[in-house]
């Protein structure tokens, strides 16, 4: 993609996603140790965008903040022009059931219950018939090749396969943006590059915006959009071909 092209599609789509000012700090003894430090960034819909960095360096934190999990300590944060800083947990909770699909790095399954009662889930809590609850997820399954493993439990599947049920469950409720916490970062290569290529295609068939925590950089590079972290602040962006540097006066300069 030119330049010229990557800064079009930018200015054409609407954000979907926006963060001013962020702010996170957690107790550690008697002191607070600031994670986040001045977050500010937007992503447009129906893209894909990666948030990169070392260990330690605020990702998953990040993430958790931008689907609703956690509360930043000030700032703001809109999804889908929603205030997410001003609700209260049940307000989020209902904002992540109807709009916002998490797969979290160790998969988080219910043991008690089959791949397909899993993906079925989200749209049981939100009610609705069980006939046409239970076709959709068959469907999703299906589409992420698990068509015959809908009864097994987790414990009968392997690390890739309960990924595969993982993805299917954050889809089955239409998200408008999918959270994926190193979703390749338990799996072997191969797998791996199977459940990348899921992912995007999923995004790419229904328009969901992906964004993507990871230490792999050959995955966010294949991202529309890339956020560097380090020590909780961001250190550079990239949009396309266009990258953006934070200087030491946190002012950005273009390259």
């Amino acid at each position: 993609m030119s330049t010229s092209a990557a800064v079009q599609k930018e200015t054409t789509l609407s954000p979907i996603l926006q963060l001013e000012n962020i702010n996170r700090s957690f107790k550690s003894g008697s002191s607070n140790l600031h994670v986040l430090k001045d977050i500010g960034f937007s992503i447009s819909k129906g893209t894909s965008c990666a948030i990169v960095g070392p260990s330690g360096s605020g990702k998953t934190t990040l993430l958790g903040i931008c689907a609703g999990l956690d509360t930043p300590d000030s700032g703001e944060i809109l999804l889908s022009g929603t205030v997410l800083s001003e609700m209260d947990e049940d307000q989020r909770a209902d904002i992540r059931n109807k709009k916002v699909g998490f797969i979290f790095q160790n998969f988080q399954l219910l043991p008690t219950l089959t791949a397909l009662e899993n993906v079925m889930v989200p749209l049981e809590l939100r009610g609705g018939g069980s006939d046409e609850i239970e076709h959709r997820a068959i469907e999703l399954l299906t589409s992420v090749g698990l068509k015959n493993r809908l009864t097994h439990y987790p414990s009968q599947l392997s690390g890739g396969e309960q990924q595969r049920v993982a993805i299917a469950r954050a889809f089955i409720n239409e998200p408008s943006v999918l959270f994926a916490d190193e979703p390749t970062g338990n799996l072997d290569a191969e797998t791996g590059d199977q459940v990348e290529e899921l992912l995007f295609n999923l995004n790419k068939e229904k328009q969901t915006t992906l964004v993507i925590v990871t230490h792999d950089l050959l995955l966010a590079q294949k991202c529309e959009q890339e956020i560097r972290l380090s020590r909780g602040e961001i250190t550079e962006q990239r949009i396309g071909n266009i990258f953006t540097q934070m200087d030491s006066k946190n002012s950005i300069s273009q390259q």
